[in-house]
């Protein structure tokens, strides 16, 4: 059955767990298997674009049945990860809303804007930063 379009994250969380009960499946979905069974469905959605090199946005050229592919390995990762957050007791949709607001204040407009470098790489003043690499793991 396929639901109409804004389907939650809670009610994909929902499912997910009803599904698992039916089939009386909690008791193999600890954090554990639950995030070795992800691992291994990105692994399957990472083979989707290897050797294609650099792949354009909206994927032109792509063959219907590569766009299903990846739309069922894109699922299969994120049914993994809802239910693993269920299992862990994490609130998916604020913990991310939280991550984005991190990452706001880590990575300030005026500083990155147009700049794939890292937080780490540019200090307060916009400059570069010493590489992250010479920094001694004991921080002296």
């Amino acid at each position: 059955m396929v639901e109409p379009e804004g389907i939650t994250l809670e009610e994909l969380k929902r499912r997910m767990a009803d599904f698992a009960k039916e089939r009386d499946w909690d008791q193999f979905h600890s954090p554990r298997n639950l995030l070795l069974a992800m691992v291994g469905e990105v692994g399957e959605l990472s083979e989707i674009f290897q050797w294609k090199g650099e792949v354009p946005r909206g994927l032109p050229g792509w063959k219907e049945e590569e766009k299903q592919h990846l739309q069922e390995e894109l699922s299969d990762v994120l049914l993994y990860l809802v239910r693993l957050s269920d299992v862990c007791g994490v609130d998916l949709g604020k913990a991310a809303m939280r991550k984005i607001e991190h990452n706001a204040i880590k990575y300030p407009i005026k500083l990155f804007k147009g700049s794939s470098r890292k937080y780490t790489e540019i200090n307060e003043n916009g400059g570069a930063t010493a590489a992250v690499d010479s920094i001694p793991a004991d921080g002296n």
